[in-house]
């Protein structure tokens, strides 16, 4: 029966990947290859960052340039591997020089990232960076939120440092660090974590 489960699951993410190969109304599609992402579709924790950079549009994988290698190094950390969890982004193609994704292409992009979730059904969503949590709670703020567990459509999510910023700052390397240590316990769902005082509004996620 679980072998027949992952196989619907997969075979649904085959074709919502097919569908958006086929989708011409995307953006970026002229300038960079689809990076749908990868990884364990049972594993509970779905890791979510913003859009992929040079190293993931040549190798149309998702973190597997030097930020990539930090994220692994940070998983591996919690004595997990990188196949054990999903890795992928709210947009699925590279911007022109890894600008910053704009609001319309990441609203393009929204209902295939709404039906990937859907499919998996994670137990936890990680996000990476400002942009990926600002999708699912608009009026967070990454400086206040981060290492704080959120809620969006009964999900819980966790926003941390996006790994790329960690690469720049010693500091923040530190706190990306102390908040990865925490993934575990929020992918237990304990209740020993609060919500921190006067959290703003969350966006429904679907």
């Amino acid at each position: 029966m679980e072998a027949r489960s992952e196989d619907i699951k997969q075979a649904a993410l085959d074709a919502l990947q097919g569908e958006m190969e086929a989708d011409h109304s995307l953006p970026l599609r002229d300038t960079a290859n689809l990076v749908f992402g990868e990884g364990d579709i049972h594993g509970g924790v779905m890791f979510v960052g913003e859009a992929p950079g040079m190293n993931e549009d040549r190798l149309r994988r998702p973190f597997v340039g030097r930020a990539g290698q930090l994220l692994d190094t940070l998983i591996a950390d919690l004595g997990w591997r990188r196949e054990e969890v999903y890795i992928t982004n709210i947009v699925k193609r590279r911007p022109p020089e890894n600008r910053d994704p704009l609001p319309e292409e990441i609203v393009a992009y929204e209902p295939y990232l709404t039906r990937q979730i859907d499919i998996i059904d994670p137990k936890l969503i990680v996000t990476l960076g400002r942009f990926s949590m600002n999708y699912f709670a608009p009026k967070a703020k990454i400086t206040r939120d981060h290492g704080h567990p959120l809620f969006a459509d009964g999900r819980r999510i966790f926003p941390v440092y996006h790994p790329a910023a960690a690469l720049r700052s010693t500091q923040m390397l530190m706190v990306l660090r102390e908040d990865f240590k925490k993934i575990p316990k929020m992918l237990a769902g304990s209740p020993s974590v609060d919500l921190p005082p006067a959290f703003p509004e969350q966006r429904p996620l679907f």
